[in-house]
């Protein structure tokens, strides 16, 4: 068992993957000599060669063009946006061809591809750097959707998303690419090396899409969550003093509604907790999906904490998430709830 960062376990995931079959490639901008601007691909270029880990011009279109063409063709690629940001020129692609394709050939063709992208804010990026687009992926038939928490499904998903026989949507959060953080400065309270979700299993793994994993057991409320904010929900549940329940569901579609209902039903309330914006942000749809499937359990309303309904603010950034007090605060106003 090592210790790694999530970059660490992402870059090893990549070189585990493309050790065991040469048809996995890697490529995106500035992904092969420089190794990315994350440094998730350093060394694989050099180690495998610039035919199977390779640059890009900056033209998302062309790169998630050229993976499902990849793909069609029976290679298995795994494609970088070096910021989520960056996808929405690529987005007629992902939609219109790579999530569409094994149901418009009726199964003659699949699209065993990846598409990772580094997700949400951290890093004082400003609006074109720092957005959080999964309500966008996640409306989409044909796409599976994923964002770890930490390094050690980081890799075990990436595992997973590249052999799966479909796209795969792969969303990495910045603010946890070398360590965890108590989500009210960008510093990590502890470097991943040091932290029990930073040990990492040598060798091939996978962690099953579609499954979420209990991170907190509790009686009092349910806390719905992934990625960053699974910290900050944690963070949140010591600050406030409930007893609250804190779900990890690592894979936004396809989701494990088995683990919600369970959740939701033992405590009777449920809080979503997101760092996109409210309005029309994954948390309306888990809110809706809580609803229909625990209502006779829910001892009250859905409770949604989220970023501002605003463009992003760059100045603004660390009152823009939702940190453990404002959760804290929503966690004791759901319990009160006659």
């Amino acid at each position: 068992m090592a210790r790694m960062t999530m970059i660490e376990a992402i870059r090893d995931a990549l070189d585990v993957a493309m050790g065991a079959d040469p048809s996995v490639v890697v490529f995106g901008e500035d992904v092969g000599y420089f190794g990315g601007v994350f440094r998730c691909t350093a060394g694989l270029q050099a180690k495998y060669g610039k035919t199977r880990c390779f640059d890009t011009p900056i033209n998302e279109s062309g790169i998630v063009g050229a993976g499902i063409g990849m793909a069609a063709y029976g290679l298995k690629p795994v494609v970088e946006i070096q910021f989520a940001d960056y996808m929405y020129p690529a987005y007629d692609q992902i939609v219109s061809e790579a999530a569409r394709l094994r149901y418009r050939s009726a199964g003659q063709f699949t699209c065993p591809m990846v598409i990772r992208m580094p997700t949400g804010g951290g890093i004082f990026g400003g609006q074109t750097h720092s957005q959080s687009p999964e309500a966008l992926l996640t409306h989409v038939t044909g796409l599976k959707t994923v964002v770890p928490s930490n390094p050690r499904d980081a890799k075990g998903l990436l595992l997973a998303a590249i052999e799966d026989p479909d796209p795969v949507i792969f969303m990495e959060p910045k603010r946890l690419y070398n360590g965890p953080f108590d989500g009210h400065h960008d510093r990590p309270v502890t470097a991943w090396k040091s932290h029990e979700m930073g040990e990492v299993p040598e060798g091939h793994y996978t962690v099953p899409l579609g499954k979420a994993v209990l991170r907190r057991q509790g009686r009092a409320a349910t806390v719905l969550t992934y990625g960053t904010m699974v910290h900050v929900a944690l963070a949140a549940a010591e600050e406030s003093g409930v007893d609250a329940e804190v779900i990890d569901l690592r894979t936004l579609l396809p989701l494990d509604m088995e683990a919600i209902v369970a959740s939701v039903n033992k405590t009777g309330r449920c809080l979503v907790l997101h760092e996109a914006t409210l309005t029309s942000g994954y948390g309306a749809e888990l809110a809706a999906l809580v609803q229909a499937e625990c209502f006779w359990h829910l001892e009250a309303p859905v409770r949604r904490v989220a970023g501002w309904d605003t463009p992003y603010p760059h100045t603004h950034e660390w009152s823009y998430f939702p940190g453990p007090a404002r959760v804290a605060e929503a966690l004791r106003q759901l319990v009160e709830v006659a």
